[in-house]
C-alpha cells in the first residue's frame, strides 16, 4: 500500500459522515424502525443510530440517509404523518 493509499484509507471514515445525513429523530426506538422500514420499501437506503441509554432509557434515535436521498426520503415520511 503506498502512502497515497493509507492517507485516502484513514479518510474514509470522514467521507462517510460527509455522505450521510441526520433527517429525523425519535423518543421511540420501534417509530424508528417503522420509519427505516418504509424508506427501504421505497428503496432508499437509510441507517439508525441508536443514542438512548439502556439503564435509564432517555436518548434518541437518528435515522440517517444518504445526501442524495434526503428531499425524497423527508417528503415520504411527511406524507406519513398523522
Amino acid at each position: 500500500m503506498t502512502p497515497k493509499e493509507k492517507t485516502k484509507s484513514r479518510n474514509r471514515p470522514a467521507e462517510m459522515e460527509k455522505e450521510w445525513v441526520k433527517i429525523f429523530e425519535y423518543n421511540d426506538e420501534i417509530k424508528g424502525e417503522m420509519a427505516r422500514q418504509i424508506l427501504a420499501d421505497e428503496n432508499i437506503e437509510s441507517v439508525l443510530m441508536n443514542k438512548r441509554d439502556r439503564s435509564y432509557g432517555f436518548g434518541v434515535v437518528e435515522l440517517y440517509v444518504q445526501r442524495d436521498m434526503v428531499i425524497l426520503a423527508k417528503r415520504i415520511l411527511k406524507e406519513l404523518e398523522p
